[in-house]
């Protein structure tokens, strides 16, 4: 199901799905009419020009808080790029009256989802899910990021963040395959002085020049509550909420008047072809963009409409030409990305390894070509349009969900009840609409194109293409000249108030967790059924999950449950792959298959009142594949040349190195589930058919349901599986768990050139059934589980900024599974970072204080509001208790686990869970730079993985 960049948030009635005939849509009866659904709002504006809207949802006791500002990078200026992101970061680390890491302490010990932030082109936002005795303790806190926090930021400050948000670009976009391609897009579509000609996130260069005053000025100018929308969602009493609100942000000054800026579409005379050798990748990738519509334009229903005819699905002329007939690439990804300014229209492409751009250039023509000729049918604005609808739900299936999309519609629609509106301008479009700006837009009309090609491969490049400017970092041995030093005690003057802000108010009545009612049942031939019956909403969301996946795999054959997963979806004995896909998205439904190392899944999504024409479809997708050796062929194509992308991608190079230490090259568990390029060449059509026949049973299944469906609905839609799908034997693997390493070694896999260093530090350690295995989480919460609060984000992030994000986590199944630190760090720290974490783990157990034990206790029994509120989580609870054979109150259960445990517990547990002595210490990285001075570390001269030749 194609996901809109602006989403639809209103029912599309159900005449929509009204059988009709090939003929042109204009043909068609009259336009229907929008289901009655409202999404119930109230809006209110303070006297200091702050925007609140207030969405009450009684569903679970929990709100959602977002405070949106109205800037983004479009009101930066050329030579002082990346504000509005340094923001997104600044507002987190300190306020007057929460203090320094306040906010982050308080999220951890109220039980919230973690504060976060985002930033785009035109606003930046500030958000929040927490149980809603912490409404008042919130609103406190965001006006306190509002009107008392820009006295906070110094010199040091600002120095340290620097840091983190210039490791952010270097994960993001320095040590990603393309990560410069928008770049280059955005320098040759806008020009220089065009808001959007440089990217969100800024350059470097920019972020290390701007002066402190440069940045208070850019803060007082833009984060103002006459720039600014408070959306509160959730489970709370409006007034009281209204009453704190006042409270809280009315003595907040009134910023300067802010004028609107104008749209400005971009205007392309000619079109611009610009190449590049990618450091990072292993495939050529077209992209073309044209110039497109801003945000809520007229046309910008059409386009998406467009898009979707032009790109998505089987039989869309794009996919039809360069992946079906030439076989030139896997997919055509095809956008249109409004923005409030202007907008693109964007096609991407990464075609297989070798491959001439220009062949999928004239791919791409093709597919146009073909457009024109056939025209646009009425199934096809069927099934997308069938599509949004689902979509809507989607976007309305969290409390945050709703408020963000609340505070879009007031600030870029200037009305919030816009969300109640949009849907009409699809349901209005219609096949001349489309056309229109078919030629309008895209036909003739000139366009940027960027080849971005492996190293020495520029044979490959669209003929005419120019060089494109891109800023390389230069990849130096040691982090000298950035280093900083944040004082406890910044030493500020606090700003005056009418009352004393400095107390945090007190929690409200204790919230009642909403605990879900579970059902359960089997069918005769052993089908384990899992439900939970959610009315809010009138969609399903299920799955069917078989053991298996890599672990049931030969270790000649790895990669071939992930070929099945790719061929359960194309077609089966009756349908074609392009007659499949149709039915299900005539639906508004989706059905994937995946495939992992412990399980084959099958998941889904569908309206309530499709619900058994869905599951209709997922047995015959079951019971009947197709088995199409030409769509064996091109799923082969795809996994190859996604392993061959991966090769040279610095995560996954560390993510499939540090496997094969933690098991041994010879363990089953130690591959990635793709395969290799050798094993995924050797795997047939008829291997793939006797994994099939020996591990898919109802034996090793379950199917969880939830939403808008009662459990005997559920259970006569799968009735009929009792005889069509009879139960076979399927012998589970015996699988050895391997030994904690007896002392650590450092591992270091070259990637030269790499921007950043990624680390992967553990062993195989704990299965979810272990009893250990819920204390020693309880345990690591403090030490990277927690977010913001833990102690190496604090470190490595906070204090020292060499990172943009670190985390600990154990991740056992029913087997024993890894306990692991991952991060990507500034390459020239890496030594650095791995010194800290090495003393962080070896003083942690020594150093947890009976307050960190309190902020544990406080985190797991508040979350405990919010931890079954969308249907994912509901469907990850359906997994546990199906999976492990746990009680349907096994939540209930961990909250007597949390209460219970002690501060000595929890030391023991460190010792034996966190000991860094007895893990493995996996680089991967530019290695004639970093890795000569890990010997420092104390576990012996590094293991180079990969010599070079």
């Amino acid at each position: 199901m194609p996901k809109r960049i602006t989403p639809l948030l209103v029912a599309l009635s159900a005449t929509v799905l009204t059988a009709c005939s090939q003929q042109p849509a204009d043909d068609a009866e009259a336009l229907p009419e929008p289901a009655a659904f409202e999404v119930k709002y109230e809006k209110f504006v303070l006297d200091n020009g702050l925007e609140v809207v207030f969405h009450q949802d009684d569903s679970d006791p929990v709100i959602a808080v977002a405070l949106t500002f109205h800037v983004g990078s479009a009101r930066e200026l050329e030579g002082r790029t990346g504000f509005a992101h340094l923001f997104e970061h600044l507002l987190f680390l300190e306020s007057e009256n929460l203090g320094k890491g306040g906010l982050d302490e308080m999220s951890s010990r109220i039980g919230g989802s973690g504060a976060n932030g985002s930033t785009s082109r035109d606003r930046t936002n500030y958000f929040q899910t927490v149980p809603n005795d912490a409404l008042e303790k919130m609103i406190w806190a965001e006006a306190d990021k509002l009107g008392f926090f820009i006295n906070t930021v110094t010199e040091d400050v600002l120095a340290k963040e620097k840091q983190v948000v210039k490791n952010e670009k270097r994960q993001g976009t320095d040590n990603r395959p393309y990560g410069h391609a928008n770049y280059v897009v955005g320098k040759n579509l806008y020009p220089a002085d065009h808001p959007y000609n440089w990217q969100v996130i800024g350059s470097l260069e920019d972020l290390q020049n701007a002066t402190l005053q440069d940045v208070k000025d850019f803060y007082n100018k833009w984060y103002v509550p006459n720039n600014a929308t408070l959306v509160i969602a959730g489970d709370f009493d409006a007034e009281q909420a209204k009453d704190w609100v006042h409270k809280y942000f009315d003595e907040i000054p009134r910023g300067e008047d802010i004028t609107p800026l104008a749209d400005r579409p971009a205007a392309l005379s000619a079109t611009v072809k610009r190449y590049y050798e990618d450091n990072f990748a292993q495939l050529p990738e077209l992209r073309m963009v044209w110039p497109g519509v801003d945000l809520y334009h007229n046309d910008a229903y059409a386009l998406d409409i467009l898009m979707a005819l032009l790109s998505e699905g089987k039989t869309a002329p794009l996919n039809r030409v360069i992946v079906e007939d030439k076989q030139l690439a896997s997919d055509v990804t095809l956008y249109n990305n409004n923005s409030e300014l202007a907008g693109e229209i964007m096609l991407i492409t990464r075609a297989y390894p070798g491959t001439d751009l220009n062949n999928v250039y004239d791919g791409v023509q093709e597919a146009f070509a073909r457009f024109e000729r056939e025209g646009i049918q009425e199934e096809d604005l069927q099934r997308i349009k069938a599509g949004i609808e689902t979509e809507f739900y989607a976007n309305l299936s969290s409390v945050l969900g709703k408020a963000f999309q609340l505070a879009q519609y007031n600030i870029f629609a200037n009305d919030p009840g816009y969300i109640n509106k949009e849907l009409q301008q699809y349901l209005q479009v219609r096949p001349h609409d489309i056309e229109r700006v078919y030629n309008q837009y895209i036909k003739s009309k000139p366009f940027i194109a960027t080849s971005f090609v492996p190293k020495g491969q520029t044979d490959l490049i669209i003929a005419g293409s120019t060089l494109a400017e891109v800023a390389e970092e230069k990849i130096v041995a040691e982090g000298r000249g950035e280093s900083f030093d944040v004082a406890e005690d910044s030493g500020y003057t606090k700003t005056p108030t009418k009352f004393d802000r400095s107390a945090e108010p007190p929690y409200g009545a204790l919230p009642v967790p909403a605990v879900p009612d579970v059902w359960q049942s089997e069918l005769t031939n052993g089908l384990g059924l899992f439900g939970i019956q959610s009315n809010e909403l009138p969609i399903v969301d299920f799955e069917l999950t078989f053991k298996g996946g890599l672990l049931s795999e030969q270790a000649n054959k790895v990669g071939v449950s992930n070929l099945l997963a790719m061929l359960l979806q194309k077609g089966t004995a009756t349908r074609t792959p392009e007659e499949l896909e149709k039915a299900i998205e005539l639906l508004g439904a989706e059905i994937s298959v995946a495939s992992g190392r412990q399980s084959i899944t099958f998941a889904g999504t569908t309206l309530a009142r499709h619900y058994e024409e869905t599951i209709a479809l997922l047995k015959e997708m079951l019971l009947s594949p197709r088995w199409d050796e030409k769509e064996f062929q091109l799923a082969k194509q795809d996994v190859l040349s996604t392993i061959a992308q991966q090769s040279a991608d610095p995560g996954s190079i560390a993510d499939n190195a540090y496997f094969k230490l933690l098991y041994g090259s010879n363990h089953i568990l130690s591959n990635n589930p793709l395969g290799s390029e050798a094993s995924v060449s050797a795997i047939t059509l008829e291997d793939v058919k006797q994994y099939y026949a020996q591990t898919l049973s109802p034996s090793v299944a379950n199917f969880l349901v939830v939403g808008a469906v009662d459990a005997d609905t559920v259970k006569a839609s799968l009735a009929s599986l009792n005889q069509s799908w009879p139960a076979k034997p399927v012998v589970q693997p015996s699988i050895d768990t391997p030994e904690r390493p007896r002392a650590a070694k450092v591992y270091f896999y070259d990637v030269p050139g790499a921007k950043q260093s990624e680390l992967r530090i553990g062993y195989v350690a704990l299965a979810e059934t272990d009893s250990d295995f819920y204390p020693a989480t309880l345990m690591n919460y403090k030490l990277g589980g927690g977010g913001f609060a833990s102690r190496l984000m604090q470190t490595l992030r906070e204090g020292k900024g060499y990172t943009y994000g670190v985390r600990s986590g154990f991740s056992g199944t029913d087997i024993p599974g890894p306990f692991t630190i991952s991060s990507g760090v500034r390459t020239n720290v890496t030594y650095e970072s791995l010194a800290l974490v090495k003393a962080i783990l070896g003083e942690y157990a020594a150093t947890f204080t009976e307050q960190d034990l309190e902020n544990t206790k406080s985190y797991f029994t508040k979350s405990a509001a919010r931890q079954f509120e969308t249907a994912g989580a509901k469907l990850s609870m359906l997994d546990n208790i199906s999976r492990y054979g746990w009680q349907p109150d096994y939540a209930r259960q961990r909250q007597n686990v949390v209460q219970a445990i002690t501060q000595p517990e929890i030391e023991k547990l460190a010792k034996q869970y966190a000991n860094p002595n007895g893990m493995i210490w996996l680089v991967a990285g530019d290695a004639d730079t970093q890795m000569p001075r890990l010997a420092e570390l104390g576990f012996g001269e590094p293991v180079l993985l990969n010599p070079q030749e």
